[in-house]
């Protein structure tokens, strides 16, 4: 007999950031699924979470924080344990790494122009009102002047990490990172560890005592496998598992991933929910 098990849902996007959904599309979507716990990730942005508290009131507040370690961009879950007014003090170091964002597109389409390509990102800046903006907004304003066919073309040709037009995002370290995380009672959790490869295993040893210890063990596009291969890793460094479906919005992914009822029930406890 299977174990039981439980949905949870703690990565997903809406249009504060980089998703295709309205936060009241992914409320509606996740009141559906039922999750036991819910967290709205956004990168660098918690502004969505009072919206759905509107209709999933325990949702935890959270983001997806960039920092960087070895020249690579790591993101990093975050979520407001604590829920209390020390959650401000992060919301300011938010506040600075959206304006690092913009300032970015700006140099981005200054690297443009040197490559023959003009665009004017001050109509997407306005057109934000507040979200979080990045190199996705400046490849659909390149498909949209029929500069390049599709976004993956934007990237492959200019905006990969590296690539001609990219400008390195002003980012946190992973200590520091953690610093401001423990500094509010939050907790933090690894986002996809498969994109670091061996070097997840070594920051999560690394960082373990400064309060990374949680691994998204669960990553809504692991196999059977690969979600294996994690949560090995989470039980050697006595790490949470943590999970998510990294929903943007796609109309053939699911919100949550499930999990086995113990593990969620130590999911629970680590983010004071027991």
């Amino acid at each position: 007999m299977l174990p039981w098990r439980v949905r949870i849902e703690l990565h997903c996007h809406s249009t504060w950031s980089d998703g295709s959904a309205s936060v009241a599309e992914v409320a509606a979507k996740a009141a559906a699924r039922a999750p036991v716990v819910m967290a709205l990730t956004d990168h660098d942005c918690a502004a969505g979470h009072a919206e759905l508290a509107t209709t999933i009131p325990n949702a935890i507040r959270a983001c997806e924080l960039t920092c960087v370690e070895d020249r690579r961009a790591v993101h990093v879950l975050v979520y407001d344990a604590a829920g209390d007014e020390r959650w401000a003090e992060f919301e300011s170091l938010l506040a600075k790494q959206a304006a690092g964002r913009r300032e970015r597109l700006r140099a981005i389409a200054a690297r443009l122009f040197h490559q023959g390509v003009v665009l004017d990102v001050e109509p997407i800046l306005a057109r934000a009102d507040g979200r979080v903006v990045g190199r996705p907004d400046i490849a659909a304003a390149l498909v949209a002047q029929g500069v390049v066919a599709s976004k993956d073309e934007a990237f492959d040709r200019w905006l990969r990490d590296g690539g001609p037009a990219d400008v390195p995002l002003a980012r946190l370290t992973i200590a520091d990172g953690l610093a401001a995380i423990r500094a509010v009672g939050a907790r933090a959790s690894l986002a996809h560890p498969h994109q670091h490869g061996d070097r997840a295993a070594r920051w999560l040893k690394q960082y373990r005592a400064d309060g990374l210890d949680g691994i998204e063990a669960c990553y809504g596009r692991y196999d059977t496998g690969e979600r294996a291969r994690w949560l090995r890793v989470a039980d050697s460094l006595e790490l949470t598992a943590t999970g998510g479906s990294d929903w943007h919005g796609e109309a053939w992914t699911e919100l949550g991933v499930e999990v086995p009822e113990e593990r969620g029930q130590r999911l629970l406890a680590w983010l004071g929910r027991a």
